[in-house]
Order: C-alpha cells, then sequence, then structure tokens
C-alpha cells in the first residue's frame, strides 16, 4: 500500500489527498455543466468565463500587482533599511487584507454601489439603492479599523515581550 503511494505521489507530484480534491472538484463542475448545458445560454456562459479569465489576466492582475509593489514599496521608504533593527510587525499584510476585503465586496456590489438598473431593482424590491454606497464605505472604513486595532495590539505584544526578554 505504501509502495503504491509513493508510486502515485512520484508519478503526479503531489499527494494522492491532492489528487482525490482534484478529481472532486472536476466532478462538480462537469456536474454543474451538465446541469447548465441544456439550456440555450450556455455559449454565453463559455464565452462570460473565458472574457473573465482573459480580464482577470490580462487587466486585473497587473493592476492589483502594481498596487501591491508599490504598497511594499511605500512602506520600505517609511522605514529604511539602515534601521537599525527589522520592523517587529511587518504592517503591510494589515493593509492588504481590508483592501482586499473592500475590493472583493466593491466587485460583489458594484452594479449597487454605482445605482446600474435604478429602475429594475426599484420594481424588484421597493426600494432604492441609495445605501450601498455608505454601507461601502462604512464597512470597508470599520475593516481598515479592525486591521489597524489588531495591528496595534501586535505592536504592542511584540514590544512587550521585547521588554520582558531583554531583561
Amino acid at each position: 500500500m505504501r509502495h503504491a503511494l509513493m508510486t502515485v505521489k512520484n508519478f503526479y507530484g503531489a499527494a494522492p489527498l491532492h489528487l482525490l480534491a482534484l478529481v472532486i472538484c472536476f466532478a462538480l463542475a462537469g456536474y454543474a455543466a451538465v446541469q447548465t448545458f441544456p439550456t440555450s445560454h450556455w455559449p454565453w456562459i463559455l464565452v462570460w468565463f473565458a472574457g473573465a479569465a482573459v480580464g482577470h489576466d490580462l487587466i486585473v492582475f497587473p493592476l492589483y500587482a502594481l498596487a501591491d509593489r508599490s504598497l511594499v514599496r511605500a512602506l520600505r521608504s517609511v522605514r529604511p533599511s539602515s534601521a537599525a533593527a527589522p520592523a517587529p510587525v511587518p504592517a503591510v499584510n494589515h493593509i492588504r487584507v481590508p483592501a482586499l476585503g473592500a475590493g472583493l465586496l466593491f466587485l460583489l456590489f458594484f452594479p449597487l454601489i454605482i445605482q446600474k438598473g435604478r429602475s429594475s431593482y426599484l420594481a424588484a424590491t421597493g426600494r432604492t439603492q441609495q445605501a450601498y454606497l455608505g454601507h461601502w464605505l462604512l464597512i470597508t472604513a470599520a475593516l481598515f479599523a479592525l486591521s489597524a486595532l489588531i495591528y496595534a495590539l501586535r505592536l504592542g505584544s511584540a514590544s512587550q515581550h521585547r521588554r520582558t526578554r531583554g531583561k
């Protein structure tokens, strides 16, 4: 049994559990495709997926990679490398995580935030889209505030740890 697992691992390049997870994912995707293809809209679904993949890889990924590099460079310029000791707690992830959360929420609720389809939304729900921009801004502020609080707590803990270790 162990020899068979090692053979699979050597041939496949990863653990057999990884292969099993991939097979299950492909089976689920195949089931979803079989359920979708009888509809007349399946060519548009394929076009949408292809466009989303190309749009992400050619447009969106370079933009957020550039934003991330700019963030890292800006944080480096704030704390020069000539500092005696490295930063006790790196700040970069305390900016990345809430920015990612805000970006994903914006992407998810983009049509509502910019009030696209105002009349359809009003007819379907009886409500306006006025609150979505304010709610998104409040959630974004809360994400950054929570991240700043966690960063401050981590800085305090690191400072306390350095003081007790230095004694």
